[in-house]
């Protein structure tokens, strides 16, 4: 699997994978992943299979998070979808703001991939630690019996796996906290979202 920076005609590529991925709740528009190409270029990659076909995406920016909330949602986060909080001069964390995998090759090492090369994009900007909100895709299915912050404890002790975080946590994350309405239209997580943070 190689990682690659995105190319402007990877888009129309990456918009079919987040309709498949998301169900056409919250996908990634074209106009959106051009900004981000415009913005920070550096911050935007795909895995390629053997053959060359896009088969996932991370797209990353570098805010000023102080000057946020800590409970701020995605879209006030990445500038309602464009990237426009990128502020490299005053910025010191990369912020995750989507990992998306084509549900063809899931589970075959595209997310790790994608991971790793987010790792060492960390290093070579100089920035302190990577932070990301993760979904917590199967909370709708457990929320009559638990609350959001209930049901991250446990997927924490792994009691319970998560499609999203529980990856999130095997790649090293660690969660600081459980945002609500953090992306409202996801109806999996029913807007939640638990906040993690990776450090080297």
């Amino acid at each position: 699997m190689d990682v690659r920076p995105t190319r402007e005609e990877d888009l129309p590529r990456i918009v079919r994978i987040s309709r498949a991925v998301y169900r056409l709740e919250a996908t990634w528009r074209e106009e959106e992943l051009r900004s981000h190409l415009e913005i920070f270029p550096r911050g935007q990659l795909v895995a390629v299979d053997p053959s060359g076909r896009v088969v996932g995406m991370a797209a990353s920016l570098v805010p000023p998070l102080d000057d946020f909330s800590p409970d701020a949602d995605w879209w006030t986060l990445t500038g309602k979808g464009h990237f426009t909080t990128h502020d490299p001069e005053r910025g010191t964390v990369l912020y995750g703001a989507g990992v998306l995998v084509d549900p063809e090759v899931q589970g075959e090492g595209v997310g790790t991939a994608l991971y790793r090369a987010r790792e060492r994009l960390l290093e070579e900007l100089g920035l302190s630690r990577i932070v990301a909100g993760a979904r917590i895709s199967g909370y709708a299915r457990h929320a009559e019996q638990l609350t959001a912050h209930e049901y991250v404890e446990r997927v924490v002790r792994k009691e319970l796996s998560d499609p999203t975080l529980s990856f999130q946590l095997a790649q090293g994350f660690q969660v600081l906290r459980v945002v609500a309405q953090y992306l409202p239209e996801d109806r999996e997580s029913l807007g939640y979202a638990a906040v993690v943070e990776w450090r080297p």
